[in-house]
């Protein structure tokens, strides 16, 4: 079995001692039932990764000693830009994780004004830093070493206003282009996603003036937290390393 891997927000150096923050100490002592000795991987979400081992446990105080550096990337070649309607509860945490199994590289929570969900003042901050937690461990489970920033909420129009490379890609059911129609991408790809029942007439009609083009998946309406991962998977077996 692989060693059980732990992201640190916090600069890593071979030789480095140090306890464990307070939640991968409780998930190493208490989840996994770790004990003296065993092999860990520690990574800071810049790249490559870490091996360590466990000195000391005592209650929730688990002490590491760092050991080699090995400059591992699984990085995808396609770069995909996640504009995700924010939806209700689970359903946003389960796209944003599986997103970054997909190999998503940024997301970008888009208050549409059909969200669910409404966010002001602090709210927006813990939301931001749970949805970025709930990225941080995806990239835990599936081995990548970069993890993927997520931006703080903005309206559809103000985002489009915003600077950015490559396509925009937009997710519509009513949309007669497929993926398969498009050639490779030569930049990093913007994809759109909507929250629970689409976008409004003027997010619409903010998508077409950016030039987004609309993109379909096939017959069937897809769910909000279905239609950006199958267009992810199609995406990385038309493009990626599928």
């Amino acid at each position: 079995m692989s060693a059980p891997r732990f992201y640190l927000d916090q600069t890593l150096a071979p030789g480095a001692r140090f306890s464990l923050p307070s939640g991968p100490a409780r998930h190493a002592a208490r989840a996994l039932r770790l004990g003296v000795g065993d092999a860990i991987t520690l990574f800071d979400g810049r790249g490559g990764e870490y091996t360590a081992r466990i000195e000391r446990i005592q209650r929730d105080e688990v002490a590491v000693s760092v050991g080699a550096f090995a400059e591992v990337e699984r990085e995808s070649r396609l770069q995909v830009v996640l504009a995700q309607g924010i939806s209700s509860g689970e359903r946003m945490d389960y796209t944003l994780q599986k997103a970054v199994e997909l190999g998503v590289t940024a997301i970008q929570p888009i208050a549409a004004k059909r969200s669910v969900v409404k966010l002001a003042g602090e709210r927006v901050e813990r939301r931001v830093a749970h949805w970025q937690g709930v990225v941080a461990s995806a990239c835990e489970q599936c081995g990548r070493n970069r993890v993927p920033p997520v931006a703080a909420p903005l309206p559809l129009a103000n985002w489009l206003g915003t600077p950015r490379t490559g396509r925009l890609l937009f997710l519509s059911p009513l949309a007669e282009t497929r993926l398969a129609d498009l050639p490779a991408p030569t930049t990093a790809d913007c994809l759109v996603a909507g929250p629970e029942g689409g976008f409004e007439a003027d997010e619409l009609a903010a998508l077409a003036a950016a030039g987004a083009v609309g993109v379909r998946l096939g017959p069937r309406v897809l769910r909000t937290e279905t239609a950006a991962l199958a267009a992810l998977a199609a995406m990385q077996t038309l493009w990626g390393d599928f």
